[in-house]
């Protein structure tokens, strides 16, 4: 009687991690100053969306 054959299945192909954007973070979020008068002097800063990858997180040129 002839052995039985045994095959090996090929590797399951993983998705690639995807890259982290690097002005943000991740967040898609970044900080933008504020500023305020006449001699536009900074008084704080607000969140803002990331003009790298748009609040995705990713970077593009990834």
């Amino acid at each position: 009687m002839a052995t039985p054959r045994t095959t090996t299945k090929p590797p399951k192909n993983t998705p690639p991690t995807p890259v982290v954007c690097s002005p943000c973070d991740g967040s898609g979020m970044v900080a933008a100053t504020v500023r305020v008068g006449r001699k536009r002097r900074p008084v704080g800063q607000q969140d803002g969306l990331c003009l790298n990858c748009l609040g995705s997180g990713t970077d593009p040129n990834a």
